[in-house]
């Protein structure tokens, strides 16, 4: 891949929920991951998002990411390691 991933956190409406935003397209499909078992059992991307503790549930749209975390997650730690897993990901 030539491309670098950006990744950008935003806010959301739901304190229980954030958006990382992208400047690639993660996916073509709307994928949704209710827990960590089915997030294990589904995407290439998703089970390396899944390999970060902490993540409880996950959204792949587009360039974009919606994640809940754990609820003793804090939510710098997860976004630093998701970032980082994203960025191996890709590389």
């Amino acid at each position: 891949m030539t491309e670098y991933i950006q990744i950008e956190p935003e806010s959301t409406d739901d304190p229980a929920e954030m958006r990382l935003i992208t400047n690639m397209t993660l996916s073509d499909e709307r994928e949704v991951y209710r827990s960590t078992a089915e997030g294990e059992e589904g995407s290439a991307l998703a089970q390396a998002l899944f390999s970060v503790p902490g993540l409880a549930e996950l959204t792949i749209e587009g360039p974009a990411l919606t994640i809940r975390a754990d609820p003793d997650t804090e939510w710098h730690n997860l976004i630093e390691d998701l970032t980082a897993a994203l960025k191996d990901f890709f590389l």
